[in-house]
C-alpha cells in the first residue's frame, strides 16, 4: 500500500505541475501559416472561451482539418483537469528507473493501458494503446514557466499493439510566447517518419496573438 501510494503522490505532483490554462482563460485569434514542402498556405484560427476551435480562410479542406487537429492537440494538453477527474479510479505502482534516473509509473484501471515515466516533477514519457495503435511519446526538452511546464521537444512512436510493427514517427519541436497572463503556442515544427522511408516536414507559425476579450459576468 505504501509503495502504491508512493507511486500516486509522484505521479500527482508531476501532473499537477504540468502547464494549464485556468478557468478565466478568455481565448484568443491569431494568424495561421502552415509550410508544407514548397506549398504555404494562410488563414485565421479562434480558440473560443469554451476551447471549441475555428479555422477559416484557407480553401484546401484537408490544411484546414489538419490545422484544426493541431489546435485540438494543444487544447488537450492546456485544458486543466483535476488529477481526480483524470485518474481518481486508477491505482499506480512504481516500477523500474531507466538509466536516465527516470522512474516508471505502471497504471492500473486505466481504459487505455496508459504506462508514464516521470523525472523529477516531469512526466517524460506517456506509452498507450488505442486499438489498432500503441504509441510512446518521450519528451526530450521543456519549458519552464513558472506555473508549470511545458514539453517543447517531444517524439511519438507508433506501433502495432501486437506485431511491435512501426507504423509512424512524429518529432516535435515547439515554441511559446506568454500573451497577457497565458504561454500561447506560437511555432511548431512536426517532422514525420512513415514506415517506408518517407519524410514529410510542417511548420506551423502563428502570429498576432490577441486574447479575447474576457466574458461579462
Amino acid at each position: 500500500m505504501t509503495d502504491q501510494m508512493n507511486a500516486q503522490e509522484l505521479f500527482r505532483a508531476a501532473y499537477e505541475n504540468r502547464y494549464t490554462w485556468d478557468a478565466d482563460f478568455p481565448g484568443y485569434t491569431a494568424q495561421i501559416q502552415l509550410h508544407q514542402g514548397d506549398e504555404v498556405y494562410a488563414g485565421e484560427v479562434k480558440i473560443n472561451r469554451d476551447l471549441t476551435v475555428n479555422v477559416s480562410g484557407i480553401e484546401n479542406e484537408e490544411v484546414q482539418q489538419s490545422i484544426y487537429t493541431q489546435l485540438r492537440d494543444v487544447i488537450t494538453h492546456r485544458k486543466r483537469n483535476s488529477f481526480e477527474q483524470s485518474h481518481g479510479k486508477n491505482s499506480f505502482t512504481l516500477g523500474a528507473t531507466d538509466e536516465t534516473g527516470a522512474m516508471e509509473i505502471l497504471v492500473s484501471g486505466d481504459a487505455m493501458g496508459s504506462n508514464y515515466k516521470i523525472r523529477g516533477k516531469e512526466i517524460c514519457q506517456v506509452s498507450r494503446v488505442m486499438g489498432r495503435m500503441a504509441f510512446t511519446i518521450d519528451t526530450h526538452e521543456s519549458l519552464d514557466t513558472g506555473e508549470g511546464y511545458l514539453s517543447s521537444r517531444y517524439d511519438a512512436v507508433f506501433r502495432n499493439p501486437e506485431t511491435g510493427e512501426f507504423l509512424q514517427e512524429l518529432q516535435f519541436e515547439d515554441s511559446y510566447e506568454k500573451v497577457g497572463n497565458y504561454f500561447v503556442m506560437t511555432h511548431q515544427v512536426v517532422r514525420s517518419r512513415e514506415s517506408n522511408g518517407q519524410v514529410t516536414t510542417t511548420e506551423f507559425s502563428f502570429s498576432d496573438v490577441k486574447l479575447l476579450e474576457p466574458a461579462l459576468v
